[in-house]
């Protein structure tokens, strides 16, 4: 895990590299639910991505599953898996449908919010003023980008109303709140491996082998919860026959495999290996303009109108977030 440590500002550009990774993997995800549905989108990604990290794991370290993690690593990546796959990507994927993918991005600069809350309330960190205040300026670019003015039948008075439908929206707050807490418990469990692969005697360079790939492991555990919860929740809302269908689905599996490849595989296990090669807030901060990123994109692929009023809401969203990490 030492090598890449030389490469100036690396753990930088892995972070910006995996906020372009979330901004493809989400114009994927979008065009992929609106094809297949919600419940299937949720389990195929779950199979497509272990089957991707088995893969590398394997031609890494000869076996398909993670090595050497004991019952408190598996514990808090399985915890992490069913908050941050089961919970919050059901939640991603429904504001994916309804609301597409450029706001539900907006929404994700409320996950470092969710993650400065939940670190102070599970693990006694402290909640600073700079924290308290980034979570001010990022609702108010969020608002900025999705309230309006209209006229009201009284007087034809005008009144603030919500552009969005208010189901995409808490489908949306949900997704961050699940990613928020989803990422602290990771970094937990992240923290026991690593501690449990460096009580075992082996040969440095298996050692470095291992450890470089403990974000990619760490990621299928917790898809193992994740895959888990979206096979119960597909068989509670029988939605089996939906999988079969989307399975043939030459053009929605297409889609989904870059989605996949693009996020679980890629971009989230990149994501934790940033935070190892940097501080965490600079890591977070540049992962986090995916809702800048995206509005080119969208506007592009997608025809959708971006004002400048969403612009200016999306970049104070991203500058709410760089002030988490600010000590004042």
């Amino acid at each position: 895990m030492q090598n890449f440590t030389s490469i100036p500002f690396f753990g930088e550009s892995l972070s910006i590299f995996v906020a372009v990774s979330w901004t493809i993997s989400a114009l994927f995800s979008e065009v992929a639910t609106k094809r297949l549905g919600v419940h299937v989108v949720n389990v195929l990604r779950m199979v497509l991505s272990m089957l991707m990290i088995s893969s590398l794991l394997y031609v890494v370290t000869g076996s398909c599953v993670p090595l050497h993690a004991d019952v408190q690593t598996w514990w808090w990546l399985l915890m992490s898996g069913v908050v941050g796959y089961v919970f919050g990507d059901y939640c991603l994927f429904n504001a994916y449908a309804v609301i597409g993918s450029r706001f539900a991005q907006l929404f994700m600069t409320v996950a470092p919010a969710t993650a400065a809350i939940s670190g102070w309330i599970l693990l006694g960190e402290t909640l600073s003023l700079s924290a308290v205040l980034g979570m001010s300026v990022t609702t108010l670019g969020i608002a900025l980008s999705i309230l309006g003015r209209g006229r009201s039948e009284e007087a034809g008075k005008r009144r603030i109303h919500l552009n969005l439908p208010t189901s995409g929206v808490l489908y949306a707050i949900g997704a961050a709140v699940g990613q928020g807490l989803g990422l602290v418990l990771s970094a937990v469990g992240l923290k026991h491996y690593e501690a449990s692969i460096r009580t075992l005697s082996l040969p440095s360079e298996t050692l470095d082998g291992l450890l470089q790939t403990l974000p990619f492991a760490s990621t299928m555990i917790r898809a193992v919860a994740g895959l888990a919860g979206f096979v119960f929740i597909l068989l509670v809302s029988r939605k089996g026959g939906a999988l079969l269908r989307g399975v043939v689905d030459r053009r929605g599996m297409t889609m989904l495999i870059c989605a996949v490849f693009f996020g679980p595989f890629f971009g989230v296990s990149l994501s934790l290996m940033a935070t190892q090669y940097t501080a965490t807030g600079i890591a977070m901060t540049l992962m986090s303009l995916s809702p800048i990123l995206i509005l080119w994109p969208a506007h592009l692929f997608f025809g959708q109108r971006v004002t400048r009023k969403e612009v200016l809401g999306a970049v104070i969203s991203v500058l709410g977030v760089s002030l988490f990490f600010i000590r004042f």
